[in-house]
């Protein structure tokens, strides 16, 4: 086993998805940095974010597709 540095832009979106891309293949992996798993707070926070932006999506949409059936 061997350790590879490597120094990207995070500010550019083509190193991001090569990057994403290497690390997809499962031949590579990242070492050193610690993986935050959400709280339970923040994933409560995040399906009821989601469930008000897919209710709002219903309702502006209903419109638009009871147009057209």
């Amino acid at each position: 086993m061997c350790t590879v540095t490597l120094e990207y832009n995070k500010g550019n979106a083509l190193a991001r998805r090569k990057l994403a891309a290497l690390l997809a293949t499962g031949l590579f992996f990242k070492v050193g940095e610690e993986v935050n798993e959400p709280t339970l707070e923040e994933v409560q926070a995040h399906r009821e974010l989601r469930d008000a932006v897919l209710e709002h999506s219903r309702r502006s949409m209903s419109n638009v597709i009871a147009r057209y059936l």
